[in-house]
């Protein structure tokens, strides 16, 4: 059931233009992005060369464009989560959808891996661009792998906090402002803690793309790891607990 849903989910994301139309705006950002980061990279080269541990074309390049992705996530993740609960609430669709013979997990889960499909595909391009400087470029492929990794777990936190506030109304712009809300705090509260001069805080371990720099650097810390699966199963299972109160109300 959760395959039929998610597949259900996505068919419906893809018949609407905000799909395409923030793929078609994502990549366009990124591909500028990745042309004036090469660019650069080629008027700097000289300089590098005389430079001992000298920065490749992965720091250079590669890295800032995942980052960069990252950073737009938080932006169109509420876009993409704000209608999967509160526009079938507001369709009067929920009901219906509570009375079948699926469970409040297979509908959660089939809702959060439909986003999480789709986010892929931008992440799927993004890697394009990065692969296509095999051949004329030295790649550090183990960074490469945990951009990757760090940006899907990001996804997947960010899906489930959007998801969570759908779950909480019944217009999917209250839905977005809530997320958005949710992230930002997130991400000015871990600031907060990073500019204290006695160091690390409670505040910084919060910070949502703290976690992100050393899978960027290519480490894969269990601890990151660790911070988006907390957050995300958190926010997953808040979502599944919304649904089966709704069901026990009806």
């Amino acid at each position: 059931m959760i395959g039929a849903i998610a597949g259900r989910e996505l068919r419906s994301l893809f018949l609407s233009p905000l799909a395409w139309v923030m793929l078609a705006v994502i990549q366009s950002i990124l591909a500028w992005i990745f042309l004036v980061a090469i660019d650069n990279f080629v008027l700097i080269q000289p300089r590098l060369i005389n430079m001992d541990s000298a920065p490749g074309v992965t720091d250079i390049v590669i890295t800032p464009l995942f980052s960069l992705l990252g950073i737009l996530l938080l932006l169109i993740t509420p876009l993409l989560t704000m209608r999967l609960i509160s526009e079938e609430r507001r369709n009067k669709s929920l009901a219906l959808l509570l009375s079948a013979p699926v469970s409040a997990n297979d509908i959660v889960l089939g809702k959060f891996f439909a986003i999480l499909v789709f986010v892929g595909i931008m992440l799927l391009l993004c890697l394009f661009m990065a692969v296509s400087l095999i051949g004329s470029a030295n790649i550090d492929y183990g960074q490469i792998v945990g951009c990757v990794i760090g940006l899907l777990l990001l996804a997947a936190t960010f899906t489930a906090i959007g998801l969570y506030m759908s779950c909480l109304t019944q217009h999917p712009t209250v839905a977005a402002t809530l997320s958005f809300g949710v992230l930002f705090m997130l991400w000015i509260v871990g600031r907060a803690g990073q500019a204290d001069a006695d160091g690390p805080t409670l505040l910084s371990w919060f910070a949502i793309f703290q976690h992100q720099e050393g899978f960027y650097r290519g480490l894969i810390n269990s601890s990151d790891i660790a911070y988006y699966l907390i957050f995300t199963i958190v926010f997953l299972l808040l979502s599944i607990r919304r649904l089966d109160a709704e069901r026990i109300q009806a």
